[in-house]
């Protein structure tokens, strides 16, 4: 279930992203958007896999918490602050976060 809401929330974020960035600049910006988004994942999930390999072993801390939903979450919050410094200027407005 928690697997299910990060994965949801990647892809909630990626439209989100490409239709701003269509909007504002064009389509292929909104591409190449997508595809960091998509390449940051690939990558960012095969390393904290191998951290979460160091730490935990594959049963995890119960049925809804195994090694791939940590490692998803490590990812995830790595994940939200770089994208909260990368995509500043499509969430903000004149220094002022957008509400």
């Amino acid at each position: 279930m928690i697997t299910a809401f990060i994965f949801f929330a990647h892809l909630t974020f990626s439209l989100i992203v490409f239709t701003k960035k269509w909007q504002e600049e064009n389509m292929s910006s909104g591409f190449i958007n997508l595809a960091l988004i998509g390449i940051l994942f690939a990558v960012g999930w095969s390393i904290t896999g191998m951290i979460s390999k160091l730490l935990m072993d594959q049963k995890g801390f119960g049925l809804y918490f195994d090694m791939d939903t940590f490692s998803l979450t490590i990812l995830s919050i790595g994940e939200f602050i770089f994208y909260r410094m990368y995509y500043s200027d499509l969430f903000s407005e004149a220094g002022t976060e957008k509400q």
